[in-house]
């Protein structure tokens, strides 16, 4: 956050120096207010693609293990614009290169959630899958089960969850 909005406090003033300097080798034509105008329209036109572009650059940098399962839009009082075109603030990724099948039953499966949302932190979950059952159950940080044992109203059902689809690939 703070790099954006440094980033942001920088391109309005190169953008304002920018016209001081045009109005100046011109004879001053143009009206005082151009500069510190130009500088609030590039700051907000900055403001508003780094919002809506966030979801884009931050999933390409994700690494190739990683898939993209559910985003979540949202809208703005303060951004009235966000009511006719919703931006992306949140979105899940599934680490398949963590899936682990256990041992005992096939149909069970253990794999690393990610969760990211706009100028927060991401966080990490683990999460067993039934595939068979399409159900799921979160576990704690230091957590570990045996899916086999647990008692049926452990699960939460996932039928039609693209993270189900990721992690179980159709099972």
């Amino acid at each position: 956050m703070i790099f954006t909005l440094i980033g942001t406090f920088v391109l309005g003033i190169a953008v304002a120096g920018t016209f001081i300097i045009i109005n100046r080798t011109t004879g001053r034509r143009m009206p005082g207010w151009i500069a510190p105008f130009a500088a609030a329209i590039a700051m907000i036109t900055f403001t508003i693609w780094s919002e809506y572009t966030w979801f884009s650059r931050t999933a390409q940098e994700l690494p190739d293990s990683f898939t993209v399962t559910q985003t979540y839009e949202t809208s703005n009082l303060l951004q009235p614009w966000t009511y006719l075109v919703p931006r992306i603030n949140r979105f899940a990724a599934v680490d398949l290169g963590s899936v682990q099948t256990n041992a005992k039953a096939a149909r069970y499966r253990q794999v690393n959630l990610h969760l990211f949302t706009r100028l927060m932190p991401p966080r990490e979950l683990r999460q067993v899958y039934d595939c068979e059952g399409q159900r799921r159950i979160d576990l704690m940080p230091n957590e570990t089960v045996d899916p086999v044992s647990l008692p049926e109203n452990a699960w939460e059902p996932v039928a039609g969850d693209p993270a189900t689809a990721a992690v179980c690939g159709g099972a």
